[in-house]
């Protein structure tokens, strides 16, 4: 047997113990004697290191997993990585330029061994901290978002679909980042208010002289205005349809048309039409069948229709032409203006939106099967419940989704065409006349294969033997800020291709910020190494905060004294686990074969009660209601009361009463151990190590059932521990140490003396540092729970002190009771009011009454 340290210390006990549980192979799946669960990772990307967020995900994920491990399931818990396209191409190529090089001058092929390399290195950072982090991963069944196998199942998704008539290539206009220079679907664009300015300009109208004032945000985008628009009935420019005005950016000869899509209200009623620069012209250059000129370059500069501002920056082209403009008397006003703008996710540049020829996904039909089947048994539970009309709602207004990126890092778009006739073949392997045939040079959106990854990464398109005992899965953990982007992508593809949902249930997180509420983030400097809690506080601690101070849906604040108290109560769980070995020894007791006292039965009663509320909330994933359950438990219950409580039954001289008390310090201490490892799994196998007649491991057990006892007696040990509290704060109170000896009396609801057994009567008086014997009537009157009372002699109390207070509570009490007989006089309440709540205030004013009336007899 292993003798626990005097001293918790988080370094000795966490070092080690996950490599022995991976090469014990205690987290691999695939008993099939054994009902099956499975959970598969949301892949971190390799683009850096696991932040606090990671951490929090993944001990989430890791809780509800080794619960159901601890019930018997074969749990299956897929690790996994994402490439990430946009964002790891964008480090590998900071990467090389810090080297003067980019990837033009290495070429696809040397760039893209460059980019694994890249991920192997930060894969290997990753698993490093899923072993600090404990999380109980299947490393055998370890996928990547750009494997062979997930290339497999893109390429016939994307076949597949294409054959279907769900993805087609078209111009759209789409959002484009200038830095990475490439397409992001409209997910990938954040929008932040940005300052900024409302300039109007004069056209000139070519047939009569006159002055049209028209508004933009973007002069720069001028060079493309290929007509002027007004609404049809508008009778300030219904004279001016038909004939043509001089754009002021390089004097050419505009149309002047009309459509009700303008808003007569809004500004001056005209606008300039920009087709390839902004969606909504772009419908009306579809309309009208308008020419659509683009006079930006990829990379944000301004290319030759711009004139003499060709090859300038787009706001640096802003900047002069708006100046060019003033100086030819064609500026009316500047006025600054507040809007939304788009920002690339991953570069953090302004969004372009550009036309651009790109591959789509038709997602009406596939969001509609969605949700059909959110209406049904088949459904996605989301927790919490209210996530779902985010979900559906955002499935009801969905668009196309723009899947092709013009990078190197990705899947690349399994179509070709034909270097003559420009025709395109789709297909999963390349044309057999190669040599007549170029693939398209773009990759396919990250999400793409992600949406795949439950089913993907169990060997789909195969029907191999995981995707049929693990899929659908049975719980996605993820953060409720990627629904958008992962859950409703997994949902429909899974629907289209594997006719189910792709998960059961779907618990969302917040996001982790700090203590004054802000978000994390570098520019900020306020983000936290998950490591360096670890290396201060252990992981069990930081996974115990992480858990247990947020409700699921919930943001959470990081707070360094709250994972120092989840190390202080760890701290607290390991003395009590020292002094139950200091007496227990090696030696197994079994409770079956005890002969349990009211004192052992009453811990046996709270723990049972204990343990259904952490069953039932653990069911409901509310993991910070059953942190407050174990906490008060273990700490309150087990480690306040009855460790001390059971120091009288392990000195007595009946072996029975000793027996007992050690069977039940064995069995609760045992118990409590299974029921946090899914929390704190490193702590509690060293405890339970030091245990006798246990398992090789904790990871080996099995979750405790309650134990039948009987009932009689329990009560008592209860009210015996209230009474014990009371005069404890009475000594606080009052300032009277421990060693001073007390007399006191104790009464129950009725003012009658409380009769108790012997030994409660022992205990009682050994724990409160009291003699139990009649007073009179100037005794000093304690409230105990359910109505009883505490008599204290008053030799020791300040009398004026006393006197002060009490009239103090008498004041409180009346207002109390004030408030009550209002409220419960109020027809609306009674009425209003569910009866529960009704009963509730007529007990809280009957008590009122009743320690207001013994508040008066002491005044007396």
């Amino acid at each position: 047997m292993k003798e626990l340290d005097k001293k918790y210390e988080h370094e000795n006990v966490e070092k080690d113990k996950y490599n022995e549980w991976i090469e014990k192979g205690y987290f691999t799946a695939g008993d099939t004697s054994k009902k099956p669960y499975s959970l598969v990772i949301p892949p971190p990307n390799v683009t850096g290191k696991l932040h606090l967020g990671h951490a929090w995900d993944n001990t989430l994920q890791d809780i509800a997993l080794r619960y159901e491990r601890l019930k018997g399931k074969d749990v299956l818990y897929l690790p996994g990585m994402d490439h990430a396209g946009i964002a790891t191409q964008a480090k590998v190529e900071e990467r090389l330029r810090k080297d003067g090089v980019s990837r033009y001058d290495l070429g696809r092929e040397a760039f893209l061994q460059k980019s694994w390399d890249w991920k192997e290195e930060y894969a290997s950072h990753i698993r490093e901290q899923w072993s600090k982090l404990g999380i109980s991963v299947d490393y055998s069944r370890e996928r990547f978002t750009l494997d062979e196998g997930l290339n497999q199942a893109v390429n016939k998704v994307f076949v597949d679909l294409y054959n279907d008539g769900l993805i087609f290539q078209g111009y759209r206009i789409i959002n484009w980042d200038v830095e990475a220079q490439t397409a992001l679907s409209n997910i990938e664009v954040i929008h932040k208010e940005v300052e900024g300015n409302f300039y109007t300009f004069t056209y000139k109208v070519v047939e009569t002289g006159e002055l049209l004032e028209v508004a933009t945000t973007r002069p720069e985008t001028m060079f493309g205005d290929v007509c002027i628009v007004v609404h049809p009935d508008d009778t300030r420019y219904s004279h001016v349809i038909g004939k043509h005005a001089i754009n002021p950016a390089n004097g050419e000869t505009l149309p002047i048309i009309a459509d009700d899509y303008i808003d007569i209200e809004f500004g001056t009623g005209v606008m300039k039409c920009t087709p390839a620069h902004d969606p909504n012209d772009f419908m009306i250059g579809e309309k009208y069948n308008l020419e659509m000129p683009i006079c930006m370059n990829p990379d944000g500069t301004m290319n030759e229709l711009a004139g003499q501002f060709a090859g300038l920056e787009r706001f640096e082209c802003r900047r002069q032409l708006v100046e060019y403009i003033k100086e030819n008397g064609n500026l009316v006003s500047i006025e600054k203006h507040v809007h939304q703008v788009g920002h690339s996710e991953r570069t953090d540049v302004i969004v372009e939106p550009y036309l651009s020829k790109q591959w789509f996904v038709k997602m009406k039909p596939l969001a509609d099967e969605v949700l059909k089947f959110q209406n049904t048994d088949e459904k996605i539970n989301f927790y919490p419940e209210r996530f779902e009309n985010t979900f559906t709602r955002w499935l009801e207004g969905i668009e196309d989704w723009c899947i092709s990126r013009q990078l190197w890092w990705g899947h690349r778009i399994p179509a070709w065409f034909h270097k003559e006739t420009e025709e395109i073949y789709v297909g999963l392997e390349a044309p057999k006349d190669i040599e007549n045939w170029r693939q398209d040079e773009d990759v396919l959106d990250t999400w793409f294969s992600s949406a795949l990854w439950p089913f993907s990464t169990l060997g789909w398109p195969d029907e191999t033997v995981d995707v049929q005992r693990y899929f659908p899965t049975d719980l996605l953990v993820t953060g409720y800020d990627i629904i958008f982007f992962w859950v409703a992508r997994m949902a429909f593809q899974a629907r289209y291709f594997k006719n189910d949902r792709p998960f059961k249930d779907v618990l969302l997180h917040g996001l982790i910020r700090d203590e004054k509420g802000q978000k994390m983030s570098k520019s900020l400097g306020n983000g936290v190494d998950p490591m360096d809690v670890i290396e201060e506080y252990g992981v069990d601690a930081l996974r115990y905060f992480l858990t247990t101070n947020s409700t699921p849906g919930q943001d959470m604040r990081y707070v360094p004294e709250k994972v120092e108290a989840s190390w202080n109560f760890i701290n607290k769980i390991w003395n009590a686990s020292r002094f139950v070995q200091m007496h227990i020894g090696d030696t197994f007791y079994d409770i079956e074969k005890a002969n349990l006292s009211q004192v052992d039965r009453f811990i046996i009663a709270k723990f049972n009660s204990t343990l259904e509320e952490v069953n039932r909330n653990m069911e409901k994933y509310e993991y910070a209601l059953v942190g407050n359950a174990l906490t008060r438990f273990v700490w309150d219950d087990f480690c306040s009361w009855y460790i001390e409580l059971s120091k009288s039954g392990l000195q007595s001289d009946d072996e029975e009463v000793v027996y007992a008390t050690k069977a039940t310090l064995y069995t609760m201490l045992k118990n409590i151990l299974i029921m946090l490892t899914p929390f704190m799994p490193f702590v509690t196998e060293e405890i339970y190590q030091s245990m006798p007649e246990t398992k090789e491991s904790i990871n080996l057990e099995v979750w405790p059932n309650t134990i039948a006892i009987e009932e009689k007696g329990i009560e008592e040990v209860s009210f015996m521990i209230d009474a014990i509290t009371s005069i404890r704060e009475t000594r606080a109170q009052y300032d009277v140490k421990p060693s001073k000896p007390l007399t006191a009396m104790v009464l129950d609801s009725n003012d009658k003396p409380y009769e108790l057994s012997s030994l409660i009567k022992s205990m009682l008086e050994n724990m409160a540092k009291v003699t139990l014997s009649n007073i009179d009537e100037n005794a000093l009157i304690q409230p105990i729970k359910g109505g009883a009372v505490v008599l204290i002699e008053t030799e020791l109390v300040d009398k004026e002190a006393l006197l002060e207070k009490l009239t103090k509570e008498k004041a409180r009490l009346e207002n109390e009771i004030l408030r009550g007989e209002k409220m419960l006089s109020n027809e609306k309440f009674i009425s209003k009011a569910p009866e529960s709540k009704v009963n509730e205030e007529k007990e809280k004013l009957e008590e009122y009454r009743r320690q207001l009336q013994l508040v008066l007899n002491q005044l007396k």
